[in-house]
């Protein structure tokens, strides 16, 4: 176990939050997130505050489950949890449940089909005794593209396609084998009947059609059921943060970079279960390759189609994006190019214009350095240069980017100095691209821009004049009162 102090958002409380030492801190945010009040955090204790209401009312109703021991070993396996409303005692119209594909994973004994179908059941078990008058559960799973790059199949692919169904299968035939037994017990709300197709008749994952059809089967013995409906694909949420999900749902993984700039544990696995090192990924990125392939909008559409027919509630059908035949191409700049260098001063702030042109004369690339910023804003500026450099390299119009960030309005700004081309700025931004406009456009009809004080807002010329057809007060929206009257009666 280790101590972190987190918060459950960077504008938080930090709260002390002891969990297992394998847990990031993406994981403490989560459990403080989860965690109602402001005192220290104990994962056993808080999973505790729910789990054992749930675990004696198994027993109060005779039913022989190890839901205690189940539910915690899930937990620390980070096979699955409950809903946060679940962890903070709230009641909820639709109980959750989000189990972690990935995570049933072994690299030495491959899936474990048989662990995820009881994980299935003892979710539906765990939320009827939650929340006993629920008709609805909605039983998830999450990181269906981790659990593929830990087998190395490619996402999107028809073995893909397979497993994602035949995964869908066993969740949804568990949950409704178990709410049916659960409906013997307590009372059946609806019949049952078998209104979905059978799974896919082979994997590449041994054991794992034959575990769908017999899933499929249990279901189809049930004469009655608790739940009108079980299962669903979430969007996802703090639960998902806790079992360490990095993607949620069927969704493809976005990036092989994850959140602090190296590889995703994804990538990882992917190149692991492939057997590339790190080196052979690095040499062949380098020859033009492609050791981390990233899916296509199609392959999630695909996905999205494979799993929809075993699920009950399912999001939005991904909308494929049409790539234009005619994909933009970067135009490269000469190696030895002209151009120029303006130095100028806005408000006082010396800064340098660098431009870069092609053969032609038309602008291709743009330096801003300033002379006495920090370095944060430097950075920033340097990085807005290089992106506005792409897109002119990419065919955007000088025009887009002057309609775009003239009359832009922050410091520093003012009067224009060593430059006769603008007399004064709105900011840095809009100096640059009067100047650009002026000199490579020969666009001289933009309207001046207004001088203010530095803090401006509702207090400058255009807030001061009449909002036609109404005449608004001559005293500026931001002047305070300078006086008040206490009124008794």
């Amino acid at each position: 176990m280790r101590r972190v102090m987190v918060g459950a958002d960077p504008d938080a409380a930090l709260r002390q939050v002891t969990l297992p030492a394998s847990w990031d801190d993406t994981a403490a945010a989560a459990l403080a997130g989860l965690a109602l009040g402001e005192e220290p955090i104990k994962l056993a204790a808080v999973a505790d505050a729910w789990i054992r209401p749930v675990s004696e009312r198994a027993l109060r109703a005779g039913m022989e489950v190890p839901l205690s021991e189940r539910l915690h070993r899930m937990l620390l396996l980070r096979h699955g949890a409950p809903s946060a409303q679940t962890w903070r005692g709230q009641e909820e119209a639709v109980p959750g449940f989000v189990l972690n594909l990935a995570s049933f994973h072994d690299a030495a004994s491959g899936f474990d089909a048989p662990a995820f179908a009881e994980a299935v059941e003892t979710a539906v078990i765990a939320l009827t005794l939650a929340a006993p008058a629920a008709t609805r559960l909605a039983i998830s799973m999450a990181d269906l593209s981790g659990l593929l790059a830990k087998l190395g199949v490619e996402y999107g692919s028809d073995p893909s396609l397979a497993i994602a169904g035949a995964l869908a299968a066993i969740l949804r035939g568990r949950a409704e084998a178990i709410s049916s037994a659960l409906a013997r017990r307590f009372g059946a709300i609806t019949p049952a009947s078998l209104d979905w197709p059978a799974p896919p008749v082979d994997t590449v994952l041994p054991g794992l059609s034959d575990a769908a059809h017999a899933a499929r089967q249990a279901a189809a013995a049930g004469e009655g059921r608790r739940h009108i409906a079980l299962t669903t694909i979430a969007e996802p949420g703090p639960i998902d943060a806790l079992l360490g999900v990095e993607t949620g749902g069927i969704a493809p993984p976005f990036s092989p970079l994850g959140a602090t700039g190296g590889l995703s544990r994804t990538a990882r696995d992917w190149l692991t279960s492939r057997d590339i090192t790190a080196e052979s990924a690095l040499a062949d990125l380098l020859a033009g390759g492609d050791p981390l392939p990233m899916p296509s909008a199609a392959a999630h559409v695909a996905m999205h189609d494979a799993v929809a027919p075993f699920i009950q509630a399912m999001p939005a059908r991904p909308v494929p994006v049409r790539q234009s035949v005619h994909a933009a191409r970067r135009r490269e700049l000469p190696a030895r190019r002209a151009g120029y260098t303006q130095k100028a001063a806005v408000g006082g702030h010396r800064l340098y214009l660098r431009t870069g042109e092609y053969d032609d004369g038309t602008l291709g690339e743009v330096f801003i350095a300033l002379h006495k910023e920090g370095a944060a804003f430097r950075g920033l500026m340097d990085n807005f240069a290089i992106a506005v450099s792409l897109g002119l390299q990419h065919g955007v119009p000088l025009e887009a980017f002057v309609e775009a960030f003239t009359f832009t309005r922050f410091g520093p700004a003012g009067a224009v100095e060593g430059d006769p081309a603008v007399a004064h700025a709105t900011s840095l931004l809009d100096y640059t691209f009067r100047h650009l406009a002026a000199n490579y456009l020969g666009r001289h009809d933009i309207p001046e821009a207004e001088p203010e004080e530095a803090d401006t807002v509702g207090n400058g010329s255009r807030d001061h004049a009449p909002l036609l057809p109404l005449d608004l007060p001559a005293e500026s929206p931001r002047a305070r009162r300078r006086g008040f009257r206490v009124v008794s009666r």
